[in-house]
């Protein structure tokens, strides 16, 4: 039966003996539906011998020694699908763990395809089928039953095996550097925050509009602002659809938001409309000079469609030969800069992407590669 452990002492004492190992599988739950900001609920952790799952909301947990062992750069902390429990930590902590592992991203590089589940690497390397009917539980509410730390446990116990036989194959392939390359960008703790002023670009406005693009920033910065303030989840104080109408319309009075749909008379009348309020009338007075570039008139764009055809093709291509996800390759973005730029800063261009696709995509592009096909393979012509 695995541990829960629910005392300060006990705690330190599991990360005293847990800095001794050359890696620590670590995973969390949290819950996030009533709050910007994750609430830490319970923290999962192995070495090689030993499971616990710690409960981070018992009365007087001290989680020090926790961030003393994440932060311990002889031993390698073990996740699968990083990111969110980075940016907890992150948030608690006020540092990113390093160094770290993500087995998600190693089982993309190792030809498990597009963000590889946890669950199927499992299944496929462990030989084990998880039970997954406490994905949803209330990871908040006390006291935890025993099922619930079972399952809790199980998403360290088995990450120790998909580890080492990633670890291995990745190893043999002479791939481990390409993973390290990856994970300089998970330790970057600008990636785990988002600007107040950049919100809006999550929404993806598809129009040349500059002025609207101009309200939308406004309106999305005051919201995420907001959001932070006061700890709640930015669609519950204001959805995205409100968002787009809002800078559509430009509302300068009470009267005018509460006409904006999705938005109440009491919110439009109180504390948080009036702030929403005084955000869009600033940005009235803005001169066309401060207006935002539209997306569609940034970089990548113009792009020929036929170029980014035969980019994906030859990307397809690189992924298979090279057994690797085509999305850790490039994404469509990096593909329509690649048509558009002629050398363009991307991840495609940079380190082992570069030797795998970046060179070969280069080539295309300038007349020094064709594609045909062989078989069932896309053939690479060297031209000249």
């Amino acid at each position: 039966m695995t541990r829960l452990i629910s005392d300060p002492a006990e705690l330190a004492a599991l990360c005293e003996r847990l800095r001794s190992e050359p890696f620590v599988t670590v995973d969390t739950e949290f819950m996030r539906e009533r709050t910007y900001y994750p609430e830490l609920c319970v923290v999962q952790l192995a070495g090689e011998s030993e499971v616990a799952v710690v409960d981070a909301q018992a009365e007087g947990m001290d989680l020090a020694p926790l961030g003393d062992l994440l932060a311990d750069p002889a031993v390698i902390k073990v996740f699968h699908a990083a990111r969110q429990d980075v940016e907890i930590f992150l948030l608690r902590f006020g540092a990113v763990p390093a160094p770290i592992f993500d087995t998600q991203v190693a089982a993309m590089v190792a030809g498990f395809g597009d963000q590889a589940s946890y669950d199927s690497l499992v299944r496929g390397l462990v030989g084990v089928s998880l039970d997954k009917a406490h994905r949803f539980s209330d990871w908040a509410a006390r006291p935890l039953s025993e099922a619930q730390i079972e399952y809790a446990a199980a998403d360290v116990t088995h990450l120790r095996v998909v580890y080492r036989k990633l670890r291995e194959k990745l190893l043999a392939e002479g791939r481990l550097d390409w993973v390290a390359q990856e994970m300089d960008a998970l330790l970057d703790p600008r990636g785990y925050v988002t600007e107040p002023a950049d919100a809006w670009l999550r929404l993806k406005p598809k129009t040349a509009n500059r002025r609207y693009l101009a309200m939308l920033r406004a309106a999305a910065a005051w919201r995420e602002a907001e959001a932070q303030r006061i700890d709640i989840p930015r669609g519950r104080l204001v959805k995205d659809e409100s968002l787009l109408e809002l800078a559509a319309n430009a509302p300068t009075t009470a009267d005018a938001l509460a006409r904006t749909r999705g938005v109440s008379e009491g919110f439009a009348r109180g504390k948080s409309g009036m702030g929403l309020v005084a955000a869009m009338i600033e940005a009235a007075k803005l001169p066309e000079s401060e207006w935002p570039e539209p997306l569609e008139g940034r970089k990548g764009a113009g792009a020929s469609p036929g170029t980014v055809a035969l980019l994906k093709v030859l990307l397809a291509a690189a992924a298979e030969a090279h057994n690797v996800a085509p999305k850790l390759l490039a994404d469509t973005e990096d593909l329509e800069r690649l048509a558009a730029e002629h050398e363009p800063d991307i991840r495609a261009l940079s380190g082992w992407r570069r030797e795998v696709f970046g060179e070969d995509a280069l080539a295309l592009k300038s007349g020094r590669l064709a594609l045909g096909v062989a078989g069932r393979r896309v053939r690479l012509i060297r031209v000249g």
